[in-house]
């Protein structure tokens, strides 16, 4: 399995956001609740942010195209294509705003066992420092991802609560 370390390529630190957190579930567990919508659309975005999809297809080539719906009322058009999945080990996607958006960022997400638990690493790098520069700045990209790494934690711990890997009560598919 590769995988990506802390430090990350050299040649693209000064482009690049590492987040990681350790979640409190089994690894294939976790890395369900990032490839199927009916968990996607239950925690993903930082607090506050609801998500509807248009279209989702986890597939290699496979795009997920979707709102987030900010706490302000602000939308925000969204579009993921995944370029590689390992199950469940890695994924590696391009994110936008639409499929043809120059400034779309390339993330590789990696699920690693860590007794009972999971540690996932999200390394994104953009295309440019300034674009990096900017998520940080103006969209918050840091504070965002560990936030949404947080939802997926509370979200899993649910999960795990009703041991059914499925969604809790209410949500819908």
């Amino acid at each position: 399995m590769a995988t990506t370390s802390s430090g990350g390529d050299p040649a693209s630190a000064d482009r690049e956001i590492l987040i990681s957190r350790e979640i409190d579930a089994p690894r294939e567990l976790v890395f369900e609740a990032f490839t199927q919508v009916r968990h996607l659309s239950r925690w993903w975005g930082p607090k506050g942010f609801t998500t509807t999809t248009r279209s989702f297809e986890f597939r290699v080539g496979g795009a997920w195209d979707f709102v987030m719906h900010g706490p302000d009322g602000t939308d925000y058009q969204e579009w993921i294509t995944w370029r590689e999945i390992v199950p469940p080990q890695r994924i590696a996607l391009l994110h936008g705003e639409s499929r043809e958006d120059p400034n779309a960022f390339e993330s590789v997400l990696t699920f690693e066992p860590a007794g009972e638990r999971t540690r996932i690493a999200m390394r994104t790098v953009f295309p440019t420092r300034e674009l990096r520069d900017e998520a940080v700045e103006k969209y918050h990209a840091i504070e965002g991802g560990e936030q949404t790494l947080s939802n997926l934690a509370a979200y899993v711990a649910d999960l795990t609560r009703t041991g059914s890997g499925t969604p809790p009560k209410g949500a819908e598919d």
